[in-house]
């Protein structure tokens, strides 16, 4: 009988959590021998992950903040380097966190160690030639999303579409009226979801602009129900401080379960990012709002950084603007109110949207983690 296989991943926060335990999972069925060692949170060691390391020390934001961990980074990521090397996986997994483990990818290939990065690197918004680079550091890309592929293919890059695994956890046809009695909201109001980021920063940045196009929008609906779901304990701290003094009714903050809020509302209200995707996939109307510093703006600007028209991946996906998406200065309240106005007066007008979004549903949900899975184990089996 041969040595069991043996995987050394690493993943810097919650959503690279999910995606290796989902991973783990799924090598573990068909090898249940099979040795999984590196850097994860809670989900990844509940799947089977001897964990090194915790996830959080790798959950750093921002440019201050990543200058004032550097030093610390760079010598997890040598003493994580001489550790892998020490235990010779058959294949490296690194999971997003593209600064951290591209790097180490880079060295560990180099060893003659067999790489895989997981969640390929935004690509298709900015600085696309970057996909020569990560073949420098990855034998295998997995790609989230099906432009990507094409890209790398320019540069002879081997990467495979493996689906998302949000659009796994969704159905094509959500259940409203299930997840307004789950979350105990009312059957006969409308409701709108509201998603103002999962860091304090953007909490404190576009919460208040947010609360404010809530007051107008109650306006005309004074029975209007409005529900905040708040990624954590901290998110939830800085959301109830920014509401204290404010008199908007029928508003209810709820921990987690973002998914069933979406789904249990009419329309979304939301911070750009994943939580577009996830408000697609619930298949409801939405806008999207967001500000970034000024000075990263003007960078982003100046230097022509963004490749696309569209900031948001319900638009990006479409390769049209089917949502709207305000943005720097024209992230206002009245802008805000004004967009979310007809979806919640009008939501027939909006049945060709969710035809839309399901059609693209239907193109993520691949089963991510069992595609995952066979593109890692024949990485693995290869002699």
């Amino acid at each position: 009988m041969g040595k069991p296989l043996r995987f050394a991943l690493i993943a810097g926060e919650a959503s690279g959590d999910q995606l290796g335990a989902g991973l783990i999972a799924e090598i573990k069925k068909r090898h249940p021998d099979a040795e999984f060692v590196g850097i994860g949170g809670d989900l990844m060691r509940q799947a089977g992950l001897t964990a090194w390391h915790d996830s959080q020390e790798l959950a750093v934001m921002g440019l201050a903040e990543v200058l004032k961990h550097l030093p610390r980074l760079l010598r997890l990521r040598h003493a994580i380097f001489e550790r892998i090397l020490d235990w010779q996986p058959d294949v490296f997994i690194g999971i997003d966190a593209p600064d951290f483990n591209l790097g180490l990818e880079k060295k560990l290939k180099r060893k003659g160690i067999k790489t895989v990065h997981y969640v390929s690197p935004s690509i298709w918004a900015w600085r696309e030639s970057r996909a020569k680079k990560i073949a420098d550091s990855a034998d295998r890309v997995l790609c989230l999303f099906p432009m990507e592929p094409p890209i790398y293919a320019r540069y002879g890059v081997a990467a495979d579409f493996v689906g998302h695994p949000i659009a796994d956890r969704f159905e094509i046809e959500p259940d409203q009226s299930a997840a307004r009695k789950l979350l105990k909201l009312p059957q006969d109001r409308k409701i709108l979801a509201v998603l103002p980021g999962s860091r304090r920063s953007e909490i404190q940045r576009l919460l208040p602009v947010f609360l404010d196009a809530l007051s107008l929008l109650q306006q005309n609906h004074p029975d209007m129900a409005f529900v905040i779901p708040a990624a954590n304990k901290s998110c939830r701290d800085v959301i109830e401080s920014l509401l204290k003094n404010r008199s908007i009714g029928n508003l209810q903050v709820i921990d987690g379960q973002s998914h069933q809020a979406m789904i249990a509302s009419d329309a979304i209200l939301l911070a750009s990012g994943t939580a577009a995707l996830e408000a697609l996939l619930a298949k409801r109307p939405m806008v999207v709002a967001y500000r970034i510093s000024a000075l990263t703006y003007f960078i982003v600007k100046a230097f022509g950084m963004m490749k696309i028209d569209y900031y948001s991946l319900p638009n990006v996906l479409a390769n049209e603007a089917v949502v709207p998406e305000l943005m720097q200065s024209n992230c206002t309240a009245e802008n805000i109110a004004a967009a979310l106005k007809p979806m919640v007066d009008s939501p027939q007008d909006y049945r060709s949207l969710t035809q839309k979004f399901i059609g693209i549903h239907q193109d993520l949900k691949r089963d991510a983690n069992h595609l995952a899975a066979n593109v890692v184990l024949e990485l693995a089996q290869e002699q």
